[in-house]
């Protein structure tokens, strides 16, 4: 309760798995808006996306999902742009019109072309009918064509971060995919100077650096 008797506000409540990307980039918006929220872990591993208890939250069985007192979120694109206008605070989209497309354009490169195309069950499939050599292949593949674009795409742009000397939604969804490829797969980057470098700033955002999977309480230990 408040001190005027009131209901304290529900803190928000994000249903997450350490390795997803698309829950890193919730987590980074969280913490870029100083918002806190309860960690509610969903193994993926153990298909926990998929119980009756989380297809109520989520239907298609995909982290993250996001609640927000009686409001219930999932898909993380639709999540930050709700957070974006309920808590204004460090804003992630630029007032420039024309730099507002090109974060857009940057979100849905790596949410439509990239992140999809490497997920776990996607990989998986490849690994159990085509062989593990052809999962590193697919990955080199469709990760580089993604980031062949977002290098051209962001050379008129880019300053400290994609867009300018601040954060954006940009830099939200580009540092989970690019972590994630270098940890995961061992993604060469040289071919990519400019994605290489914003991935040398995001290093020193602290925002980032406590969203990282090993910093998750459902991170293994062993």
């Amino acid at each position: 309760m408040t001190s005027n008797g009131e209901e304290s506000p529900k803190k928000l409540l994000l249903y997450s798995f350490f390795m997803s990307s698309c829950s890193f980039r919730v987590r980074i918006a969280l913490n870029l808006k100083g918002l806190d929220y309860e960690y509610m872990a969903i193994n993926l591993f153990k298909n926990e996306q998929h119980s009756p208890e989380f297809l109520k939250i989520n239907p298609i069985g995909y982290v993250p999902a996001l609640m927000d007192g009686d409001i219930v979120l999932a898909d993380s694109l639709a999540i930050i742009l709700y957070l974006e206008e309920k808590y204004p605070s460090h804003p992630l989209l630029p007032h420039d019109l024309a730099k507002k497309a090109i974060n857009y354009q940057v979100a849905n490169i790596v949410s439509s072309s990239i992140q999809p195309l490497v997920m776990l069950p996607v990989l998986n499939y490849i690994g159990e009918n085509v062989g593990p050599e052809a999962k590193i292949q697919w990955v080199q593949k469709q990760a580089g064509k993604g980031f062949t674009a977002l290098e051209k795409l962001l050379k008129d742009y880019a300053g400290k971060y994609a867009t300018g000397d601040e954060m954006s939604l940009a830099d939200v969804f580009l540092a989970p995919q690019i972590i994630g490829l270098s940890q995961r797969f061992n993604f060469d980057m040289s071919e990519f100077p400019l994605l290489s470098r914003l991935n040398e700033a995001y290093k020193h955002v602290a925002a980032i650096q406590d969203a990282m999977p090993e910093k998750q309480p459902d991170f293994p230990i062993n």
